[in-house]
């Protein structure tokens, strides 16, 4: 489809040499930030790729038992053998995607199309031993509608285990084809022997096939719920860091606010007593209520500054617990605290999002001083862009409310702030600050 597309002259890439045209395309299909691959979150990634392999099940059962077929005898009755194959495969594929559907929790379990497989299953079988009985009667014939009966068991039995949830009824699904293969082998082998080894094979196949849906349902399970692990984890970080800062406001305000009241209180009495004490206290009043202005606006700068030095250290913990690997160069050392507290949001903003929007595997963040600026740097290779706004928007458009909130911080110290990606599945995101002087402060 891709190559019908990139070859017509009005296509996307029309006009492009041959050479550029496949290395485009290669890119948009193999991950290149804003392609169909690259757009996807890893759980999305493992969903497809499992999907697929269910799909690819349906080509492997065409070609490894419909042609098969065909090669050992031929005609018209080789091409009646294809096509029930081919039919077989088809509602094994339709069966198979309704069925993660279902694992997903977007549809009802297919419960018809089940019995529909099932139902073709039987009418292949039959079929293959009509054909055996009154076809004509070689080695040839008797071989190809002996694979024909067997294959389609195995498949339907492995396609079948993913509409089930149980493992007793998963166990029963596989075990009740194996019985169907030993009736039917009579017709086919002519001896219990032949019908036992038939049997046999459809048991070990089909429950290989069944255990490999059962595996993979349950491996894309997990990678969804560890997804949500790791979106949780965020959250959770974002409303600790708000209960400290609840705390702090509490533990600031909560004793003042009760001397306020209690001194205000006391002095209304005084006043309807006509006491003159009523102002002191009243002038007390007012100088806690300054105090307490004065201590909250030390909790709000302490809270929106951040120390470069820890703000590294823990974002390198943090990404390594989140199993991407970080690397971290250069120090804050010696630099002013109102350009540590600027790059600081920065590193605090982009480890936050390389965790909630990208899909990394590395991150590198460096810190280094060059021509009179300071110069942090911050790149990883998630392919959804690493650092994105708030909003959740793609990190390469640049428009979310965290990049403009981390400009404004970079626009006090007149820093700038560049972000997007480099090259293919690399996002970087480039602060640079100017120093006071042009030196660093010893």
């Amino acid at each position: 489809m891709g190559g019908a597309r990139s070859g017509a002259s009005g296509g996307v890439f029309g006009g492009v040499p041959g050479a550029a045209r496949s290395e485009a395309l290669g890119a948009v299909l193999s991950g290149a930030p804003g392609g169909w691959w690259g757009r996807k979150s890893t759980p999305g990634k493992v969903e497809t790729y499992t999907r697929w392999s269910f799909h690819f099940f349906a080509v492997a059962e065409i070609a490894g038992i419909g042609l098969a077929a065909w090669g050992q005898v031929g005609g018209g009755l080789a091409a009646w053998l294809l096509l029930l194959v081919c039919a077989h495969a088809v509602v094994c594929a339709v069966t198979a995607s309704r069925a993660l559907d279902w694992t997903r929790g977007r549809r009802e379990q297919p419960v018809a199309l089940l019995w529909g497989l099932g139902a073709v299953t039987l009418a292949v079988t039959v079929a293959a031993i009509a054909i055996a009985e009154r076809g004509p009667d070689s080695d040839d014939v008797q071989g190809a509608t002996g694979t024909v009966f067997a294959g389609v068991l195995v498949f339907a039995a492995g396609i079948g285990a993913l509409g089930v949830r149980r493992r007793r009824r998963i166990f029963a699904l596989v075990s009740g084809y194996a019985a169907g293969a030993v009736a039917g082998g009579f017709p086919l082998g002519g001896s219990v022997r032949g019908a036992l080894f038939v049997g046999v094979g459809v048991l070990v196949g089909g429950g290989f096939l069944a255990f490999t849906s059962v595996f993979s349902v349950w491996l894309l399970d997990v990678v969804y719920e560890l997804d949500a692990g790791r979106e949780t984890r965020a959250r959770l970080a974002v409303a600790e860091e708000r209960l400290r800062f609840g705390r702090d406001l509490h533990d600031v305000i909560g004793r003042n606010l009760a001397v306020i009241a209690l001194k205000s209180e006391l002095a209304v009495r005084l006043a309807r007593r006509g006491r003159e004490e009523a102002v002191d206290q009243m002038t007390e009043v007012q100088r806690i209520a300054q105090e307490s202005q004065r201590e909250v606006r030390d909790v709000v700068r302490g809270y929106r500054e951040a120390d470069l030095d820890v703000e590294l250290a823990g974002a390198q913990g943090v990404l390594t617990a989140a199993g991407i690997r970080c690397e971290v160069t250069g120090e804050a050392a010696g630099l002013p605290a109102e350009v540590q507290s600027a790059l600081g949001w920065v590193v605090r903003e982009a480890t936050t999002n390389v965790l909630r929007h990208g899909d990394a595997e590395r991150c590198v963040v460096a810190v280094r001083v060059a021509e009179g600026r300071v110069v942090l740097t911050v790149e990883n290779d998630g392919v959804s862009g690493g650092v994105v706004g708030a909003s959740g928007a793609s990190g390469s458009g640049g428009s979310g409310s965290g990049l403009a909130g981390l400009r404004e911080r970079l626009a006090a110290v007149d820093g700038a702030l560049e972000a997007g990606p480099v090259r293919d599945g690399v996002f970087r995101l480039v602060a640079k600050v100017p120093l006071v002087g042009g030196e660093v402060i010893a």
